[in-house]
């Protein structure tokens, strides 16, 4: 199967379930804002190393993680009272982070600097958003991903102390439920997410359930409220 290249003059995918059993969909264009955007809402996303060029992913089957179905453990539920959280305080430092942190599954990053620079457009934009962890007033975990009408579409982790990126979720997933979103998409299953409460679907229920909410408005300040 040959794989399109996308016209940097259309804001065009192809179909996300035309994608090749890897669930490559297309390779080239930009990442402009508005490319990004049409992706998530098309259930696309980009993920490519470097020297690569820009690839575009609908991954079959989807991880998703339904915000009911989180496990927060006795253990994490006592992690997460040493820890404040905030929103959208530190997106930049979050998602150079996640960037920086050597992953075993990984070889090298995808979260190169053209990558973050698109992503802090879109947080500018209040389209990406990052939750964090503070411990004695210093970064030390946190999370970033865009919102698609009522999904969260999250990118990545990272964590410097334990458990410091599972309570940035977990405060996530607390909060998303009070502003109304319907799921989180988590893109590709790893067993680290399965073990929070992720589940696997498959390419076409996601984005049958994508489309069902797409474009639902949600007013909310993106701040931690007291609930």
């Amino acid at each position: 199967m040959q794989i399109p290249q996308i016209n940097r003059h259309q804001l065009k995918f192809p179909d996300p379930n035309s994608a090749n059993e890897d669930g490559i969909v297309a390779w080239g264009g930009d990442l402009t804002p508005s490319r990004l955007i049409k992706a998530y809402q098309s259930g696309i996303f980009p993920w490519y190393g470097k020297d690569e060029p820009i690839i575009w992913w609908s991954t079959n089957p989807r991880l998703i993680m339904e915000l009911d179905d989180f496990k927060l453990s006795k253990s994490l539920k006592k992690s997460m009272k040493k820890f404040e959280y905030k929103f959208d305080t530190n997106f930049k430092e979050v998602i150079t982070r996640c960037g920086s942190k050597q992953r075993n599954d990984q070889n090298g990053t995808w979260i190169q600097k053209e990558i973050i620079d698109a992503y802090v457009e879109l947080h500018n934009l209040g389209v990406a958003h990052s939750v964090e962890s503070y411990l004695d007033g210093k970064l030390v975990g946190g999370a970033y991903g865009l919102v698609v009408g009522k999904v969260f579409c999250g990118e990545s982790m990272f964590a410097d102390v334990s458990d410091a990126s599972k309570s940035a979720f977990a405060t996530l997933v607390h909060h998303l439920k009070i502003w109304g979103y319907d799921f989180i998409d988590c893109q590709v299953p790893t067993n680290h997410l399965k073990s929070l409460g992720a589940k696997e679907v498959s390419r076409d229920y996601f984005l049958e359930r994508l489309n069902r909410v797409n474009f639902d408005k949600i007013e909310h300040f993106w701040e931690i409220r007291e609930n």
